[in-house]
């Protein structure tokens, strides 16, 4: 039974962070008047920057997927991966972040690619 309050409590962390996470992002469109892209580059560059002071990896202890899903947790996974090539020198640090994300991106773009043969995509009508 212990067990299974653990898993709720993962789960109970998980949600709580990415949907303060979310909640941010939805203050953010909310209140100003930046741009889709430019809001997911800022939450993006705040992964990448926490991830490199070494910040953003005790969010990620605390809530794992409720951290490492949200695009800051994609920073976070880059600056990790050149953070650990760049034991290998400079060029490792330059492909260390693509050797941490490729999975993911690779995982992206072939459900796309499935999804894109599977649906019949339309244009969106105004």
């Amino acid at each position: 039974m212990n067990e299974y309050l653990d898993i709720l409590l993962q789960f109970a962390k998980a949600f709580a962070v990415g949907g303060a996470i979310c909640a941010v992002a939805q203050i953010v469109i909310n209140f100003t008047k930046l741009t889709a892209g430019k809001i997911l580059v800022f939450f993006m560059l705040g992964g990448v920057v926490l991830g490199a002071l070494g910040l953003y990896g005790y969010v990620v202890d605390f809530a794992g997927a409720g951290a490492t899903v949200p695009i800051s947790g994609f920073g976070y996974l880059l600056s990790q991966g050149a953070i650990h090539g760049a034991e290998r020198g400079l060029f490792g640090a330059l492909t260390g972040t693509l050797a941490a994300a490729s999975a993911g991106v690779t995982a992206a773009v072939l459900f796309a690619f499935l999804f894109a043969l599977i649906f019949r995509p339309k244009s969106k009508k105004n």
